[in-house]
């Protein structure tokens, strides 16, 4: 290995892709390309960052496998970071074989966390957990220590757990702050503001009010009945009843959840739960059909009782009805405006691999949202992404977490 390769590939352990460009724009070996493609993933260039990692493979003898392997991982990330998450893990993994078996243990590592990342993308919170619980971060460099504890806190806050997630990012923040990687320590400083952001929305007798994690994890720990319109279920301390494959009776109990203590009117509900200016016979009957479905999977907690007027919850064990909503709602499609609010490019394939919804159904929705303004996308066909409108004056720069050099 020569030494501009050695220099550039320093460069980019410490997060400075400008410096490895610097060495090897010019290169067109196969370590150089391999080299100036992460240096421009980092820079956010992540299209021609594939084109130059491809290159790099192809002109990788057969018998450079540590070398290919290393590309491989390198192609997975960028994938990653374009939201590619349908991708087949079955290279990466070959590659995490080969790098390990070579003692390449810290890039062997990284490919782990890249598996690690998607399964947390895509809400497979076991798996994902178990594949971390694999690796030991104390052997690894500051900077991989840091993506590990990262990776606890992003499962402790997809489990609601606020103390857990928020001691993973202090001991992340002191491994970044060792690394001395500007991305790095960006990335740090986003997962603790998002810890501290508002969760939800508390909605009770009336009134509603923002409230942080901790205040979630208390309330789901409490006496009271609560509708989760986050993760919707219904849940008490005796019973939790998933309510994911049942949109309508989702929104009639949360309507009913929002009246609590009070009733609420049956033109009200059949305006809620089936969007009509005008309730008929045919919404009535609708409506009856709807209610008797909620009183049989409310069962363990509540009952549904008719009034005069419409119908009430009436929780059996609880002495409080609390509806926890999102921070903020737009229309239809809260989950794909949640999934975007990452600040990266989105296929709809991804987007509905991540929300467990149909991609003819996030396709609708993300069609509604760019005629609304609210996202927009790029590219054509199978390349299309989609992502939330820049803000003026700033740039919008993918930087990926972790570099990995190329030796």
């Amino acid at each position: 290995m020569d030494s501009l390769i050695n220099a550039a590939a320093r460069c980019l352990a410490r997060g400075d892709p400008l410096g490895a460009l610097k060495r090897v724009a010019l290169r067109r070996d196969p370590s150089g390309l391999a080299l100036r493609a992460i240096a421009m993933a980092q820079l956010g260039e992540l299209v021609r960052a594939k084109e130059l990692l491809r290159a790099a493979l192809r002109a990788f003898g057969q018998k450079e496998s540590v070398a290919r392997a290393r590309c491989v991982v390198a192609e997975a990330e960028i994938a990653l970071a374009l939201r590619d998450l349908g991708r087949p893990m079955r290279a990466l993994d070959a590659a995490r074989i080969t790098l390990e078996q070579h003692g390449d243990w810290i890039n062997a590592a990284h490919a782990r966390y890249l598996e690690v990342r998607r399964l947390l993308l895509i809400g497979r919170l076991e798996q994902a957990e178990s594949l971390l619980d694999q690796l030991e971060p104390s052997a690894l460099p500051p900077s991989s220590q840091a993506v590990h504890q990262l990776m606890i806190a992003g499962i402790a806050l997809r489990r609601l757990r606020a103390k857990s997630a928020r001691e993973a990012i202090a001991r992340a923040a002191r491994a970044a702050h060792h690394a001395q990687i500007g991305a790095l320590t960006v990335e740090v400083e986003a997962a603790s503001q998002l810890l501290e952001a508002p969760a939800a929305r508390m909605i009770s007798r009336g009134s509603e009010r923002l409230i942080a994690l901790d205040e979630v994890e208390a309330l789901l720990s409490s006496q009271a009945m609560v509708v989760d319109a986050c993760r919707h279920v219904v849940r008490d301390s005796r019973a939790v009843v998933s309510l994911a494959r049942r949109p309508v009776l989702l929104t009639l109990v949360r309507a009913l959840g929002e009246a609590w203590p009070e009733d609420l009117s049956r033109h009200i509900l059949v305006a809620r739960a089936f969007r009509a200016k005008v309730a008929d016979e045919s919404h009535r009957a609708r409506l009856r059909v709807e209610v008797g479905r909620l009183r049989a999977v409310l069962r363990p907690i509540a009952r549904v009782q008719a009034t005069a007027q419409g119908f009430m919850l009436v929780p059996h064990h609880a002495r409080e009805v609390i509806v926890l909503a999102r921070p903020a709602e737009e229309g239809n499609s809260p989950s794909v405006l949640a999934l975007l609010a990452d600040g990266e490019s989105w296929s709809s394939s991804a987007l509905a691999l991540a929300a467990q919804a149909s991609q003819r159904t996030v396709q609708r929705e993300l069609d509604a949202l760019a005629a609304a303004g609210k996202v927009q996308g790029f590219g054509q066909g199978r390349s299309r992404r989609w992502m939330l409108p820049s803000l003026p004056g700033f740039a919008t720069t993918l930087l990926l977490p972790a570099p990995l050099p190329i030796a």
